[in-house]
């Protein structure tokens, strides 16, 4: 009998979660909105500390569109963004008809480059294009250069989106991710550190904030009897079930963490003698990683057949899921047009980068295997 798949990072279920979608639907709410959604805002609320207010969304995706249209982001604006991340990062840009300026990435913790985000403002700038905001990323739950970052963008005065989506239990100095930008982005996809399903989250600094993105994720209705729209709105809010779910997982949260760090421990054993690959790893002590994806950078090799593709599929043959890093936006047929600043560091982490199997459910037996291919494939 086949091995059964070892999946990159599935969703590990507390047990609660049938409880709380019970309950959504023994009260009929079972519609966008209800009690399950604002028990699971105050419970991030109170895991961030209550440094932020949080707005549950359908999505990630929804959490930056709502950002930049916090923002005032209008057509014809610009927004620089992260080359290296997934699409989702970038295509709320175009939901507002504005421009995405597109930024290299750095090779400590993979993510937007501070030298090649400053020429960029400056460059854009001296177009007669001061950006609108910087939509930076903390990759597959790497802490990304924050003091670096923040500073460039207080001195040309640009808000900070923290695409934090890969980054919940993540820090920076002992601050968490996802609450270090003007706004900040959760995603609570079935692949994170925890799910609702699919979803997402807005974090603000204040009440006023958040009921405006209420608004909007409600379809912008106005406080009258009837239905009356004033503005443009938005299908954006989660739903009491999925929110029941969001409200078992965080039972999970922690434990959830610890699981991904000791896995980024297991790899981090078994790559230490290997010189053909290279682990990534917190750059220093004010960089905590939640390590939810354990991602190398595996040295091309012609001679021995070795590269990055080689790896995957030999992880492919064992029935063991892995991943290449996320091609740069840039190099996207659909972004290809769109300003680039930096050289090619995305595009070698690209070439090079592969995400190993995290999810906090992996098994011993699970582990082995995954030893054996990656024995196998460097011996």
């Amino acid at each position: 009998m086949a091995n059964k798949r070892i999946f990159l990072s599935l969703s590990q279920q507390s047990g609660w979660e049938q409880e709380y979608v019970q309950q959504a639907l023994e009260t009929h709410w079972i519609t966008s909105g209800g009690p399950n959604v604002d028990a699971f805002e105050e419970g991030l609320e109170n895991y961030f500390g209550n440094e932020k207010f949080v707005t549950a969304l359908n999505s990630g995706t929804s959490a930056i569109h709502l950002a930049l249209i916090l923002l005032g982001v209008k057509a014809g604006d610009e927004v620089i963004c992260q080359s290296l991340t997934f699409s989702a990062s970038a295509n709320p840009i175009l939901y507002q008809g504005a421009t995405p300026v597109f930024v290299d990435s750095e090779s400590d913790t993979g993510n937007i480059c501070p030298t090649a985000l400053a020429a960029a403002i400056e460059d854009r700038i001296a177009k007669g294009k001061k950006p609108k905001a910087i939509i930076a990323v903390h990759l597959y739950g790497m802490p990304y250069k924050v003091q670096e970052i923040h500073s460039i963008a207080a001195k040309y005065e640009i808000p900070i989106i923290e695409d934090a989506a890969e980054a919940l239990g993540s820090s920076y100095k002992g601050r968490s991710c996802g609450t270090l930008g003007t706004l900040g982005v959760l995603s609570f996809n079935g692949n994170k550190m925890i799910t609702t399903s699919a979803g997402g989250a807005l974090l603000s600094d204040s009440k006023v904030l958040k009921e405006k993105a209420i608004f909007y994720a409600t379809q912008s209705r106005e406080a009258t009897v009837h239905y009356e729209h004033r503005q443009i709105g938005y299908n954006y809010r989660m739903s009491n079930i999925c929110a029941g779910i969001g409200l078992g997982q965080l039972k999970v949260l922690d434990a959830n963490i610890t699981k991904r760090r000791e896995n980024h421990l297991f790899y981090k054993s078994l790559f230490e003698t290997i010189e053909a690959a290279e682990l990534f790893e917190v750059p220093h002590a004010d960089f905590i990683s939640n390590y939810w994806l354990n991602t190398i950078l595996v040295k091309t090799n012609t001679e021995k057949k070795r590269s990055r593709e080689a790896l995957r599929l030999a992880f492919e043959k064992a029935n063991i899921e892995s991943r290449p890093f996320w091609k740069p936006m840039h190099l996207q047929p659909v972004f290809s047009d769109y300003p680039y600043y930096g050289k090619k560091v995305a595009e070698d982490l690209f070439e090079k980068g592969l995400c190993l199997p995290s999810g906090s459910h992996l098994t011993e037996e699970d582990k082995n295997r995954i030893k054996e291919v990656i024995v196998d494939f460097f011996k």
